[in-house]
């Protein structure tokens, strides 16, 4: 035999054998710290429990100025209406995107300092903050009455679990025009939530472009339809 070729068969053998697989576990734990800045609107009358509307701006209203967050939504509305609800804009910092866990604490912590019915929480945003929206009811579904969508990016998550969020009464908006976000994400996850979901609803603006949200926000209406839901009594819609 070639003495060339014996060396390499040798080696071949001894790399072969000397393979191994390795089963392993890890335990750890990673924390991170958060800040996030909050606008909170309180109703003239707080001697009895009221709602709270939490609202996830866009990516446009990300930053350090909080009045930022009273761009569009609620707070816009705000100017001019009253709202006899509690209303939560937290604002997202610049380099950052909505964290659902976050988000979640946020919450338990207003309703730990305010007088907050537990079974009248909704949730909105437009935009990044539909998209935030989206990931934070999935994440925690036991928390909300009503949840509203508007013009949002939605991720793999939602599309898979869509019945994960079958008993939330939820109404979802898009424009037709939208060159942002397409409006066929909307479309998408209608139809998924449809199969499971009786009370979702899809309303597609034609004339509307990214901006679908003014349409909503600026209406009376989606909030009088908001503070009907509730979690622990049948839907109107």
């Amino acid at each position: 035999m070639n003495k060339n070729l014996f060396f390499l068969l040798l080696l071949v053998a001894q790399y072969s054998f000397s393979q191994s697989n390795v089963i392993g576990s890890i335990k750890t734990e990673v924390i991170k710290k958060r800040e996030l800045n909050f606008v909170l609107h309180i109703p003239e009358n707080t001697t009895e429990k009221k709602p709270l509307i939490l609202f996830l701006h866009g990516s446009g209203e990300k930053g350090t100025d909080i009045e930022k967050v009273k761009t569009h939504g609620p707070f816009k509305y705000l100017k001019n209406h009253e709202i006899d609800a509690y209303v939560l804009a937290p604002q997202c910092p610049e380099n950052e995107y909505w964290d659902e866990e976050v988000l979640y604490r946020l919450i338990l912590k207003i309703q730990k300092e305010n007088k907050i019915d537990s079974h009248r929480i909704y949730l909105t945003g437009l935009s990044m903050g539909a998209w935030g929206a989206w990931n934070l009811v999935f994440a925690h579904p036991e928390t909300f009455a009503a949840f509203v969508p508007i013009a949002g990016f939605v991720d793999r998550i939602p599309m898979i679990e869509n019945c994960k969020i079958a008993a939330i009464p939820t109404r979802i908006f898009h424009g037709l025009l939208d060159d942002v976000v397409n409006v066929d994400y909307s479309i998408a996850i209608y139809k998924k939530l449809k199969t499971c979901n009786g009370t979702v609803s899809l309303t597609i603006f034609d004339d509307a472009n990214h901006d679908s949200w003014s349409q909503v926000y600026d209406n009376q209406e989606i909030y009088d339809w908001m503070f009907k839901q509730t979690k622990n009594t049948q839907n109107e819609n």
